[in-house]
């Protein structure tokens, strides 16, 4: 009975001082977190989509406590008002941000861009594109496999089996970018939303002669500088014979859109053109 009863007051000893030391160790090497880590991530959407260049929602919480200032901190999905949410918590100010949305720059529809070849084999752009440069003469254009069809968390990107290539959502799409980084032929980019959703855009990433680009699809930029010379808020520049369109500084006029010979300058969403007869007769008047 003595040598139990030893046994059990040294087992009590031993687990009470054993208690005692994990007690101060976990003292000594206690990690503080700040408690408005959680708040912020309670008002992000928890998408956990890395848009905001932090690998998920909880990253991203830590790194808003951590920074003395928001304007470099955003989040995709939540926009604005997700921002405003989070500025409260910490006592900051957020700015406002323009929605924005991804566009796919590529028209080289079946019409517009013959095929002059058929790919055969693993269906991923990814391995198509370091196998050859897709199945039209166009090197630079999608190549309609899908990835990032694949990798969009929120359904928003769908490859149209009629054209061949990939639309996107306005409603499901919120700009995380998982598309624009998978995409080889970085044909995706992401844009300002616009005022009620209306863009203007180049369709087109071809970099080649102008000659060369119109043969192989027949709605590629060929550089010709016609929109460049148009545009009155230095909006549109030509580099490597390809245009492109500032959204920071477009003010949606629409006017070099009606310039570009080959109608590779997209306008989305807009109240269609009154035929030029009507605006005579309006002048008229």
């Amino acid at each position: 009975m003595n040598v139990i009863l030893i046994s059990l007051i040294a087992l009590g000893v031993i687990g009470a001082a054993s208690a005692i030391v994990l007690f101060f160790v976990a003292k000594k090497f206690q990690v503080y977190e700040d408690p408005r880590i959680d708040e912020v991530e309670e008002a992000l959407p928890a998408a956990n989509c890395g848009g905001c260049g932090f690998p998920g929602c909880r990253a991203f919480a830590d790194a808003c406590v951590a920074a003395d200032s928001l304007d470099k901190l955003s989040c995709p999905v939540g926009g604005s008002p997700v921002m405003r949410k989070v500025a409260e918590i910490l006592g900051l100010s957020a700015a406002e941000s323009a929605p924005t949305i991804a566009v796919v720059r590529c028209n080289g529809t079946c019409e517009n861009r013959l095929r002059t070849n058929r790919y055969d084999g693993v269906n991923s752009c990814a391995i198509a594109h370091n196998l050859y440069g897709g199945e039209t003469d166009c090197s630079w254009g999608c190549l309609g496999l899908g990835d990032c069809e694949v990798v969009c968390p929120f359904d928003a990107i769908h490859v149209n089996p009629a054209t061949l290539l990939p639309e996107v959502d306005e409603e499901k799409c919120t700009s995380c970018g998982k598309c624009v980084k998978i995409c080889p032929k970085k044909i995706i980019e992401i844009r300002k939303k616009g005022p009620k959703s209306r863009r203007i855009y180049v369709d087109c990433v071809n970099k080649d002669k102008g000659a060369v680009a119109k043969k192989a699809c027949s709605a590629a930029c060929i550089g010709c500088s016609k929109c460049f010379k148009v545009c009155a808020h230095e909006a549109i520049t030509i580099a490597n014979n390809l245009a492109f369109i500032d959204s920071e500084k477009c003010k949606l006029c629409r006017k070099c859109a009606s310039e570009c010979p080959t109608n590779s300058i997209v306008e989305l969403n807009f109240p269609p053109r009154k035929p030029k007869v009507e605006l005579l007769e309006e002048v008229e008047n």
